[in-house]
């Protein structure tokens, strides 16, 4: 018994094919991104071996050369100590003269880059690249990208397209930005029209699984259900079919749409769909593919694409079978005979923000558990305000509540006419509100700290009857010593620092 995994399974049918000379050796390594001389080598292995071919010899065996992890700690360890700023080379043959270890530079590269300390490579001039032949077959490969551009209106869009390798036919739609919902769904309409395709060509960005997403793309989860085997170019030039498709869009679609009186997407997306694929980009751009057969398959009967072509997210269910999303509590009400504690319920996410839960691909029946509100909420300035006013309310007497709760009559009685009018939010007091009435003015403060500089050798209590006598302003001297804390002014020190700075400017 054979236990193949997708992408081995994918290199078996490809070999199959080159086989029987459906595909050529050539665009055998383009789709399993190898060499021609592994496909030759895998071609003699089939044709031998049969399927089993696939299979590595050296399955489930540890490399006889493997280097032991005390070694590789350690230099590990003296790489981000003594060797940090050498090279690879100059790594390996520091360590084999000066610690006597003796690695190879690869070895060496791996490990740095394990602990995120490889040194940039220089820039090297680039590479010559050469045309590739279309596939043989429909279905074959197919390449995915998205445009934003001014393409109707006064507001950008972007239109994203799948387009055939073999024959040029061309399947895309708007939307407001590039996304995976648009992805997933111009991908479902596609395979629900043509059927299953063999391959995705598409550039590194996230949304394709990418560097950033490697872990967690929507579009990489999906292709794996389906079988699909997702290809990133290394370069624009590489997917070419696709970016020349959109030079064609941006020079004829964008001045129809205009002479459409085209402004909003759905109008815009009817005349894309029902005039100008068919219309021209059918007739005129499409070409006949080398065979007549097609790579597509029908979606089998097990696989859901309602279910597969959407953004689907993962929560561990609680001891309590409840479970958290989007910073709210669920609770599961659906009867189970058996207890699903720490196991993963699945959540598929709909295009409204609304979302269904799975487990065992059965839909389970949930509610939003509504909490209590925290004193957090409000926070403790609120929520003292509050506790007063059910104070009052409790006793039948706010004089009596005033008295226990430590404020006044009249607060009270304005707290609670703000809380029936506008909610708790109201007793929130506002950014730049005073809450002391003999709080001074900004332009009482700017006459202390010239009055301070003018005469630094001063006490805050000197200051303040100066305040008295020349200005005739009343202000206590712990009033002055705040304003100095503030301005950083509190020592003599400081105070004749600021003055003969004052003066030399």
């Amino acid at each position: 018994m054979i236990i193949m995994d997708a992408q081995s399974q994918l290199t078996v049918d490809i070999i199959s094919k080159v086989a029987l000379g459906k595909i050529s050796i050539t665009n055998a390594s383009k789709l399993l991104n190898k060499s021609r001389r592994t496909i030759e080598r895998y071609l003699r292995r089939y044709r031998a071996n049969g399927v089993r071919f696939v299979v590595h010899g050296n399955t489930g065996r540890a490399p006889a050369n493997k280097i032991p992890d005390a070694v590789k700690q350690r230099v590990q360890a003296l790489i981000k100590t003594k060797y940090y700023d050498l090279n690879m080379t100059h790594l390996a043959d520091m360590l084999e003269i000066l610690e006597g270890i003796k690695v190879k530079r690869e070895t060496l590269r791996s490990w740095a880059h394990e602990i995120h300390h490889v040194k940039r490579a220089k820039h090297r001039r680039s590479k010559v690249r050469r045309r590739r032949e279309r596939m043989e077959a429909e279905g074959l490969m197919l390449q995915m990208d998205g445009s934003p551009h001014l393409w109707f209106g006064d507001k950008k869009s972007c239109l994203i397209a799948m387009i055939d390798d073999a024959t040029s036919e061309v399947h895309a739609e708007f939307f407001p930005s590039e996304t995976t919902e648009g992805c997933l769904k111009v991908m479902k309409a596609y395979i629900e029209k043509k059927g299953l395709f063999k391959t995705l060509y598409v550039d590194r960005a996230g949304i394709f699984g990418g560097p950033k997403r490697c872990h967690f793309s929507q579009m990489q989860r999906a292709c794996e259900e389906l079988g699909i085997e997702i290809i990133f170019a290394n370069s624009p030039q590489g997917k070419g079919r696709i970016e020349r498709a959109f030079d064609t869009f941006q020079d004829r679609l964008v001045p129809e749409l205009r002479l459409a009186e085209v402004t909003d997407m759905n109008s815009a997306n009817n005349y894309l769909q029902n005039t100008f694929i068919p219309e021209y980009w059918a007739t005129t751009l499409t070409v006949n593919a080398k065979q007549v057969r097609s790579e597509h398959r029908p979606v089998p009967k097990h696989i859901n694409l309602d279910k597969v072509c959407i953004q689907k997210e993962y929560r561990k269910i609680r001891r309590d079978h409840t479970f958290s999303y989007a910073n709210k509590m669920y609770q599961i009400t659906s009867p189970l005979r058996h207890s699903i504690v720490s196991q993963q319920v699945e959540l598929h996410k709909q295009l409204d923000g609304g979302f269904s839960a799975y487990f065992a691909n059965r839909e389970l029946t949930i509610k939003e558990l509504i909490e209590p509100s925290s004193r957090k909420e409000y926070g403790e300035e609120v929520q003292k305000k509050l506790n007063a006013i059910e104070l009052a309310n409790e006793l039948g007497n706010v004089r009596e509540a005033a008295r226990q709760s430590g404020c006044s009559v009249k607060s009270i009685h304005n707290n609670r006419q703000l809380l029936e009018a506008h909610g708790p939010l109201a007793l929130k007091r506002m950014y730049g509100q005073s809450h002391n009435s003999n709080r001074i003015d900004e332009k009482t403060r700017d006459i202390v700290i010239l009055l301070t500089l003018k005469l630094p050798h001063l006490t805050s209590i000197m200051i303040s009857g100066e305040m008295r006598k020349r200005f005739d302003i009343s202000i206590s001297h712990s009033t002055v010593r705040n304003i100095w804390l503030a301005e950083k002014l509190n020592t003599r020190e400081l105070r004749e620092a600021r003055a003969k700075a004052s003066i030399i400017e």
